[in-house]
This record gives structure tokens, C-alpha cells and sequence, in this order.
């Protein structure tokens, strides 16, 4: 395969002895005198308070001892979906540009063909790990790609020394069974090659896990620095876990999503993840009162919760491995570690969506493949796990939505930078406005590399992110100021943020097929619409998405996956724990003294003393 080659910001001779000596990274790397090692873990669709750390109740220890060393970013936010948050994280550039102005699963009509609608990671952009491979690092990847099939597009046409890639956007966690009768085979890669064979006693995470720590070791010997993904598919459904984890949360959600998301908020304003006094978002209208359920049910929705939160603990437990390895060779000091979640929980039933009706091809294929549906087959091969809306906006407590949407609980997530080249003070929270754009900038001036304007003889897309790396240097507290801005759309659903302020578009039913003004400091639920009290700025916010719109080439979609939904889903109605009274009017016991039963005994009681 050819090699590639980088131009430098300045005359190649510069470029290439800041590449080599890592000035930047010199004096943020515990003064070892070496560039740092960079780890990028990626979990898919885990919820921004699942973690430990971040006031969930899942056992995440080694999740929360990456938190509590380095710094925990509180307002990061990511793309609604998988594929054009990742075009983002490589490129450091809006997704309409890097090529996923729509996932390609669901382009619409009017998106076919339009440059920057090719539902993978173009070549307009430029890939931040061809730079750090060009520069010297040893890059490895395992896991979850979702950015391109074709030879050209694969990791290791996108700067990956080596790689073991499930290049779908899902699958089974046990085989190469796909999710649809038409994808029907999950197409993987290794070092370049398509495989047709998983390796012997294969699970995704801890096979994920191996041939990171492989890589890893099979060039520790030369000293060069490495640049690891590791691209977990967990927690995305099909939920599958190994027969020793089922059981591990057993019973524990039986209380219910009201009383979960009520203890998790309050965990959070404890830990300073969140502040005193907001009111999260309302219950969707459509789920129940948890209370409200039979017992049956409730056991039975309780584990699917019980399922997902085994499957983030076995993630953290594999993590945990790789940090352990780290530290036995003696490079877990000269290692930063990034860590987040790609977009928000997955409250959408995606199995339903694509098996679709009776009598089709997919719903033959989720017939053979995924038609385990027993109590005791949850999280097995054979079953499609999924937990559903409810225990989704547990997992984004305390915001609206979730995955697909661009409310926050569909682009909040949490981020943990830590470890080489973090100064700020262990266990810190930081409030600023954060992008996955900056992740790119900040990972190559760690590395001391600089990203080019042209490469392979042909101009590329300029980053757009901002390198966070004065606020890792405890130097500055925010890279934005009150004027700058960012912008999101995905599906036909869009906002812009600005400081506090964001306005929002979002499909009925969820949304208002509107656009609404929240200040998301004080309103994080974005409960209260203030675009009738300040109609300045929401005109204001609106100018940007103009602007947003045509610097990015967005094409609003012709179509969108939520047609429908709001004939399928009961009309949306406010939701008050409340209401209605009858509901909650329990049943009545007269006073002891006024009871039939007493009043005979003291008639009894009369006629004897009469006697």
C-alpha cells in the first residue's frame, strides 16, 4: 500500500523536527523526555450518568479512576448518532463536511450523491491518525469503524498500523451475524485484510480488548510512542454478555426508572456534576409511571436494565485490563487516556424498526437469528436485548431525549481526559462548552504534529475544533468565549448553541417540529421554551444556523426515520407524577372506632351491662 506522506504548517524540516521532538508534548508529558502514548477509548451509546463517577449506581471502578485522576468534562457534546460523531472525532471538521451529513442507513433521497452525504469518511478530510502515523507513532485500532467498507476507507487506509475492525455500525457481540437480511454477515478486518473467521472463543469487548494489548506489546521493545482506539461496541444493542455476567445486577432495578433517575440526579449534584436546584427533564409522556406496573412487568423491564448495566461493567472490567497492562510495562504514566460516548443512550427500538412487518425478509431474518425472547435468553446469542425509552432517559439523566435527537440527551456525554500531559489538579470538573471537533486539535498538538492543508498533493477540509490543550495545562478554563458557537444537524434534527443559550428543532412527537430557546445552564431539561420571552435571541441563534447551514452544505433531508411515529405513539400530553388523582387515590379504611365490626361489639358490649 503506498505510504503516505505529511506537509507540515511550516517548511518540512520544522514540521519534522517538531513531529520528532514533540515540543508541545515535551513539557506535558511528566518530563520523560518522550511523546506521549495516546489512548482514545469510545463506548457506543453508554448514557452520560451511567457511570460511577458521573453519579450512576453501575459498578464502573476503573471508568472512575480515570475520572478522578484527570478531569471530567460535563458539557462535551458529540453527534445524535454513531457514524457522523466519528467522522467528526477523526477529521476535527462538521460531519457535513467529512462526508456523514447523514448515516448512510438512512440518506435521504434529495442527500444521494451530494458531496459530503457519502455516509462515510471522505477524502475531502484528512484522518488525525494518518498524521500521527506519518509522524512516527504506532497506531492500532479494535473495534466499532462505521465510516466506510471499500479498501480506500477502511482503517488501514486511514492511518492504522494495525487494526481488528467490526466495520458495521452493530452486530452480535458472540458471532458475524448482522442485523438486517440484506447485511445479514458483519464485515470485519484485520490489519487491513477482510476476514471470514472470528478468532477462537470470540466475545466483542474482550477480543477488543486482546489485540489492543497485543499491538501494543508486539512493538513495546523499539520505544516509539503509540496512538491505541479502542472503539467498544458496548453498550450497543443486540445486548450480549457472557453466562458469568448475566446475573450480576440481579433485582437491582426492580424499583423502577422514577426512583433510578431521582437517585442519580441527586448523586450528581452531590458529585458537582450537576448543580442544585434543576428539574430534569419530564418522564416521557408515553412511559408509565413505574409504580404503576404489575410485578411481572416490572421484573421483566427491570432486566433488560439489569442486562445493560452488566454489559458497562464488563466494559469498564476489559478497560481495566488494558490499564493493568499499561502499568506492568511501565507505560501507564506516559499515557494520556481520552475516553467517551458517541451519542446518547439508545432509547429507540432498532430490532423492531428493522425486522419491520410479518411476511418480510428482515422480519424472517430476526425470526431465525434473534427470536429468543424468554426472560432467561435476555443478553444471550439469539436474543435482540434492548432496554428501551424509559431506562434510556435514566441512562441521560437528567435531559430530554436521546439518541438521534439534538436535545441535550441526544449530544451531552461525558468525557475523561487523564493522565500524560493533564496539570490540572486531580478529580477537576470543568464546565466549558466542549465539541468532539476539539478532541482531533488537542490529540495532535499533544503529539506535537500539525495539521496540514493539503495532503497526498490534494487540499484538505481545515479543522474546526479547538485544541484543549491550555485547559489540560491548567492555563485557561475554556477555549470558547461568549461568542462563539457550534451547530448540529442529523435526521432533520438541529440546534445551535451559543454560551448558555441553544435553540432547537426536532421532529413530532418528540420535538415540536419548531424551533424552541432554552438556556440549558439553568434549564438542562429544556423544559421551559423562553422563545415568546426573548425573541431577540432566539432571532439571534437563528442567524447562526443560516450561517451554519451554508458554511457546511447542510441539505435537509426529504426524508426522515421518525415518519409516522406520531400516528403510532398516544398523543403527547404534559406529564405530572400527580395526575390524574384518581390514579393515586388509595383505598379508603375507616377509622377503627367507626367500623361495623366495633359498633356491634359495643352494641354487645349494652345489652350485657342492661342485663
Amino acid at each position: 500500500m503506498k505510504r503516505r506522506t505529511v506537509t507540515f504548517g511550516a517548511t518540512n524540516v520544522l514540521g519534522l523536527f517538531v513531529a520528532i521532538l514533540g515540543c508541545t508534548a515535551i513539557a506535558s508529558a511528566a518530563d520523560t523526555g518522550r511523546r506521549p502514548n495516546i489512548v482514545l477509548i469510545v463506548a457506543d451509546d453508554m448514557g452520560y450518568s451511567d457511570m460511577g463517577a458521573w453519579g450512576g449506581e453501575i459498578r464502573t471502578p476503573n471508568l472512575d479512576s480515570l475520572s478522578l485522576r484527570g478531569i471530567r468534562f460535563t458539557d462535551f457534546h458529540t453527534g445524535p448518532s454513531c457514524s457522523p460523531t466519528r467522522s467528526m472525532l477523526f477529521s476535527g471538521t462538521d460531519n457535513h463536511i467529512a462526508g456523514v451529513g447523514n448515516m448512510n442507513e438512512f440518506t435521504a433521497p434529495n442527500q444521494r450523491d451530494v458531496e459530503g452525504y457519502e455516509g462515510e469518511l471522505n477524502h475531502k478530510v484528512v484522518s488525525f491518525v494518518e498524521l500521527l502515523r506519518d509522524a512516527g507513532y504506532h497506531t492500532y485500532m479494535a473495534g466499532k469503524w462505521h465510516l466506510g467498507k471499500n479498501p480506500d476507507l477502511i482503517p488501514r487506509a486511514r492511518g492504522f498500523e494495525r487494526d481488528f475492525t467490526l466495520l458495521d455500525g452493530a452486530g452480535s457481540y458472540f458471532d458475524m451475524i448482522g442485523i438486517s437480511a440484506r447485511s445479514h454477515t458483519s464485515v470485519f478486518t484485520e490489519d487491513g485484510e477482510y476476514i471470514t473467521k472470528l478468532p477462537k472463543g470470540y466475545y466483542a469487548t474482550k477480543t477488543y480488548t486482546d489485540k489492543i494489548i497485543s499491538y501494543i506489546a508486539s512493538n513495546h521493545a523499539d520505544g516509539k510512542p503509540f496512538f491505541a482506539y479502542l472503539s467498544h461496541q458496548a453498550p450497543h444493542d443486540p445486548y450480549g454478555l457472557p453466562d458469568n455476567w448475566l446475573r450480576k445486577y440481579s433485582g437491582r432495578y426492580d424499583m423502577g426508572w422514577d426512583n433510578v433517575r431521582k437517585m442519580r440526579l441527586a448523586k450528581m449534584q452531590q458529585l458537582g456534576i450537576m448543580p442544585a436546584g434543576i428539574t430534569p427533564a419530564d418522564r416521557l409522556w408515553f412511559v408509565p409511571i413505574a409504580a404503576d406496573l404489575a410485578p411481572v412487568a416490572r421484573v421483566i423491564v427491570g432486566r433488560k436494565m439489569e442486562i445493560y448495566a452488566a454489559l458497562v461493567e464488563n466494559m469498564d472490567y476489559h478497560i481495566g485490563r488494558l490499564i493493568d497492562y499499561l502499568k506492568e510495562v511501565g507505560e501507564y504514566d506516559n499515557t494520556l487516556f481520552v475516553v467517551f460516548s458517541d451519542n446518547g443512550a439508545e432509547g429507540n427500538d432498532v430490532g423492531a424498526f428493522i425486522a419491520g412487518t410479518p411476511g418480510t425478509v428482515d422480519y424472517l431474518f430476526y425470526a431465525t437469528h434473534y427470536s429468543q425472547t424468554h426472560i432467561n435468553d435476555l443478553g444471550r446469542s439469539g436474543s435482540h436485548t434492548a432496554y428501551g425509552p424509559a431506562w434510556a432517559q435514566v441512562s441521560m439523566t437528567p435531559f430530554r431525549d436521546f439518541k438521534s435527537f439534538t436535545a441535550e440527551g441526544g449530544i451531552r456525554l461525558p468525557l475523561i481526559i487523564a493522565g500524560a500531559g493533564v496539570q490540572q489538579k486531580a478529580g477537576t470538573i470543568n464546565r466549558s462548552l466542549l465539541h468532539v471537533m476539539d478532541l482531533a486539535p488537542t490529540i495532535l498538538e499533544i503529539a506535537g504534529v500539525t495539521h496540514p492543508s493539503t495532503y497526498e498533493g490534494h487540499p484538505v477540509a481545515p479543522i474546526q475544533g479547538r485544541s484543549l490543550i491550555q485547559i489540560l495545562q491548567a492555563t485557561a478554563d475554556s477555549v470558547r468565549g461568549e461568542n462563539d458557537w457550534l451547530g448540529w444537524e442529523v435526521f432533520g434534527n438541529r440546534a445551535i448553541r451559543q454560551g448558555d443559550w441553544k435553540i432547537v428543532w426536532g421532529w413530532k412527537p418528540f420535538g415540536s417540529s419548531d424551533w424552541e430557546l432554552f438556556n440549558v445552564a439553568q434549564d438542562p431539561g429544556e423544559r421551559q421554551d423562553l422563545s415568546q420571552k426573548y425573541p431577540d435571541r432566539k432571532q439571534q441563534l437563528l442567524a447562526l444556523w443560516d450561517e451554519y447551514v451554508r458554511t457546511n452544505n447542510v441539505i435537509l433531508p426529504s426524508r426522515q426515520p421518525f415518519e409516522g411515529m406520531e400516528e403510532k405513539l398516544p398523543p403527547r400530553v404534559p406529564v405530572d407524577e400527580s395526575w390524574p388523582p384518581l390514579k393515586f387515590k388509595k383505598q379508603f379504611v375507616p377509622p377503627d372506632d367507626a367500623a361495623a365490626a366495633k359498633q356491634e361489639e359495643k352494641t354487645e358490649e349494652n345489652e350485657k351491662e342492661k342485663e
